[in-house]
């Protein structure tokens, strides 16, 4: 119990750390890829805080990732920061991108959802 707050911890200051890239990086390679579902959860709603083209990407357009997470409570999760974000203008730019241009059409249709929600609650 005690590692995964430590865990969580870490993530957090990732969230808020100066070097964008490489704390992209370090939870895109750790986070997302965890075996523990709230540990995917809470890297992709600070991936999502992060707001930045790059974080979004890994979160949008990665299968397997956030809103594409096969767990329920993980791709609900990041649904609902990308709802809860003040500037959703580079989510739903990186969403229109993937609604065009995925080769997954599974990735297609979930953005698209999530893109119609998005337009709903702006």
């Amino acid at each position: 119990m005690e590692n995964n707050q430590k865990i969580k911890n870490i993530i957090m200051a990732l969230g808020e750390h100066q070097d964008s890239k490489a704390a992209i990086d370090l939870l895109t390679e750790f986070g997302t890829n965890s075996p523990d579902d709230e540990i995917r959860e809470l890297t992709a709603q600070t991936l999502i805080k992060k707001n930045t083209h790059d974080s979004l990407r890994v979160v949008l357009i990665s299968k397997g990732k956030g809103i594409n997470d096969l767990s329920a409570r993980v791709a609900m999760a990041s649904i609902n920061e990308l709802l809860s974000l003040k500037d959703k203008s580079e989510a739903i730019k990186i969403l229109d991108d993937t609604i065009k241009m995925h080769s997954e059409e599974e990735v297609r249709n979930t953005a698209r959802s999530v893109r119609a929600l998005m337009t709903f609650t702006s």
